[in-house]
């Protein structure tokens, strides 16, 4: 699949996600199979580029071509300037927001709001990509599938993006209404692959390598993009890529594997967010990771005290290396004498 000039190594992509796709995240995506990842949102409102949050998620320092930048706002010279400023920071994708579903984000008329509003859409995207030529930054749009299910107008969207200049077009098959939750549905995906010609990319509950087949072949899609099945489990993109390309399954990673990934997720996470906010927002990935597994919920409580990344990473050293020799039973995990090792 391209975007523009880039040619990316496969079609197995990661979704932006507000506190979850920082640097150490994306990179540990593309290092597990990933062929692309987009940043979280950054707010395209120049008073708040200085902020620590924003600074943070301007740091591409060491990323896997090419960054992507994903930006959000509803003032199309805003949004111009906003995507201008990204690519001076490094950015050699632009992304516009048009599908998160938050009220914070919808009530300034952002994200899938706008989908309310085709006039200001299509002004938003001519607006963006026209300050972007210049610079031979392609532009890309997230968005839904509409506003509601009574209101779905993304095969229309879908057009003005293509008449824009939009490079690819990511659809997440609900609706603003649906917010995240019921199942996603690909026929309106479909229905606007078929009408464009532009790269189209499914998104919405793609959470195995079998089902990123089956919404490939139904869709006609020419990638997936994965989210939320990739909180806890990047490397869901090694397995999808490797079951496109071959048609097998690759074995699940062992807990040792796991124990190594997260160690070094963890590593990367402590260095780019220093000791405060590092050890707390580790926290729910650390829960991601172990989701499921025994003894969980008992060692989520106790890492939860824990308010130093030393301790926090040597706890789940410790707990992962009780859990993959320890053959108790699942529930005797999480006792104190174990969580104390």
């Amino acid at each position: 699949m391209r975007i523009g000039p880039w040619t990316l190594p496969n079609n197995v992509l990661v979704a932006p996600m507000a506190g979850v796709t920082d640097r150490p995240f994306r990179q540990l995506c593309k290092r597990l199979g990933a062929g692309y990842a987009v940043s979280e949102m950054a707010a395209s409102n120049p008073r708040l580029w200085d902020s620590v949050k924003t600074s943070r998620r301007l740091n591409h320092e060491g990323e896997i071509a090419p960054v992507a930048v994903q930006i959000a706002g509803a003032d199309p010279a805003m949004m111009a300037e906003a995507a201008v400023f990204n690519a001076s920071k490094g950015a050699r994708i632009i992304d516009i927001n048009m599908g998160c579903p938050v009220k914070k984000v919808c009530n300034v008329a952002s994200g899938s709001a706008l989908l309310r509003h085709e006039d200001l859409i299509a002004r938003i995207l001519e607006a963006v990509v026209r300050a972007c030529l210049p610079l031979g930054v392609p532009v890309t749009l997230k968005t839904r599938t509409g506003w509601d299910r009574e209101h779905r107008n993304a095969l229309r969207i879908a057009r003005l993006a293509q008449d824009s200049g939009i490079a690819a077009l990511t659809l997440h098959g609900r609706t603003r209404a649906d917010m995240y939750t019921g199942q996603a549905e690909y026929d309106t995906i479909r229905e606007v692959k078929a009408a464009i010609d532009i790269p189209v990319v499914a998104n919405g509950d793609i959470d195995s390598p079998e089902k990123a087949r089956r919404v490939l072949d139904y869709t006609g899609a020419d990638a997936v993009m994965v989210g939320r099945a990739a909180q806890g489990r990047p490397w869901i993109f090694r397995e999808i890529d490797y079951y496109l390309r071959t048609g097998d399954k690759l074995p699940p990673p062992t807990y040792g594997e796991m124990r190594d990934l997260l160690l070094e997720h963890l590593d990367d996470h402590y260095r780019f967010y220093g000791e405060h906010t590092g050890v707390r927002t580790a926290r729910k990935h650390i829960g991601w990771y172990i989701d499921g597994l025994p003894g969980a919920d008992a060692f989520r409580a106790h890492m939860n005290q824990i308010d130093g990344t030393g301790a926090q990473a040597s706890a789940v050293a410790t707990w992962f290396d009780h859990f993959a020799r320890d053959a108790r039973p699942a529930e005797t995990f999480g006792e104190p004498a174990l969580l104390a090792a």
